[in-house]
């Protein structure tokens, strides 16, 4: 098991490497082809803007979120750190990375529990990836959420990069079984979390079936984790031409978000840069919005660092609500947008009645 856990901790380093030092990113959000339509006379003053949300029964300050990344290394502790100091001052909320390493060796614990340590008072889910609660079932993501003392859990789905990986996990038979059953003894919610490739309406609606509380759906346009493989891959291997070959594979964000938020509540990740974004991705239907990739460079220098971009994310969703006149977050899902381009297109060959984006709800 020692041996197991070491090498799921150095390739959880090897990510986070990558993820810092070369262009891993994805093509095409979906948010590209959304507008906000000015108002020139929004009627609102800026200073009495609302932002507060509430989110699996817990209030946020704002509807963003520090999506999962890292943990089960020695050198991700103080990335954790930086993060959870940051949104314990702004009263935001976080997921961690994997906590496999940490469950199979507890020598990497302290990557994780830093961030209850020092974020106390915040919404935390710790995260279990699919194949793990396939083959060990609920007392597995029972041991993630006590380690960290988790707000819920997200289980991850991951499949392409596991497809990727040589060391990939590829069975995947018995997981919505596996699901339901977690979500029948936990006590915490359970959010189904997918890391690129997106969550389409009929998984959507499985999860819904099966109790699921929430849905992450990770869509195309962020971080490609095939994309991360390449840069693991040797050279001339099968698996480098698989990751470049399926490295913009899935369904973008902004099509994700419209069709899981029909079923339950919901996170927009995959891609969210701006707080544009963050705006966009809850007029078509989100909760919240979790981002990753900006943070994650903040967080490897300090946490005020990792402060400034979440202000900046929190300032760019303000100054939209400001720019279309919206005192509260509720009444973005009224303004009209502009829908153009592949997401028109996506929007219409999946059946999603378009008006009720061009003329407000």
């Amino acid at each position: 098991m020692k041996k197991k856990a070491g090498l799921t901790s150095n390739r959880k380093l090897d990510h986070i490497r990558i993820c810092l030092e070369k262009n891993v990113e994805s093509s095409y959000t979906g948010f590209e082809d959304i507008q906000f339509i000015h108002n020139a006379l929004p009627e609102v003053d800026l200073d009495a803007i609302k932002m507060e949300s509430e989110f699996l029964g817990h209030k946020f300050s704002a509807p963003i979120m520090v999506a999962s990344m890292t943990g089960g290394h020695p050198e991700t502790t103080r990335i954790n750190r930086n993060i959870a100091l940051a949104i314990q001052n702004l009263g935001l909320g976080m997921g961690v990375g994997s906590q496999r390493a940490a469950i199979e060796d507890s020598s990497q614990k302290e990557s994780f529990t830093v961030v209850r340590e020092h974020a106390p008072d915040a919404f935390i889910y710790a995260n279990v990836g699919m194949p793990q609660v396939r083959e060990f079932g609920a007392e597995f993501v029972e041991k993630a959420v006590g380690m960290i003392d988790a707000d819920a859990v997200a289980i991850h789905l991951n499949f392409l990069q596991e497809a990727i990986q040589p060391e990939g996990d590829v069975e995947s038979s018995g997981c919505i079984s596996t699901i339901e059953k977690v979500v029948g003894i936990l006590d915490v919610p359970v959010i189904v979390k997918e890391t690129g490739s997106g969550i389409s309406r009929e998984t959507a609606m499985i999860l819904q079936e099966i109790g699921v509380s929430a849905i992450d759906v990770g869509g195309k346009g962020g971080t490609s984790w095939a994309g991360v493989e390449v840069f693991r891959s040797p050279e001339n291997s099968i698996q480098k031409e698989l990751g470049v070959q399926f490295w913009d594979w899935g369904i973008p964000t902004a099509l994700t978000v419209i069709e899981s938020s029909e079923f339950l509540p919901t996170i927009a990740t995959g891609g969210i840069r701006t707080g544009i974004d963050v705006a966009k991705s809850i007029a078509i239907g989100a909760d919240m919005a979790g981002v990753a990739l900006p943070v994650l460079k903040a967080a490897a220098t300090d946490h005020k660092a990792v402060e400034r971009v979440l202000n900046t994310f929190i300032l760019g969703l303000k100054t939209v609500m400001f720019l279309t006149g919206c005192r509260e977050l509720i009444q973005l899902r009224n303004v009209s947008l502009l829908v153009s381009g592949m997401l028109k297109d996506f929007l219409e060959e999946r059946g999603v009645d378009i008006k009720k984006f061009v003329r407000g709800r």
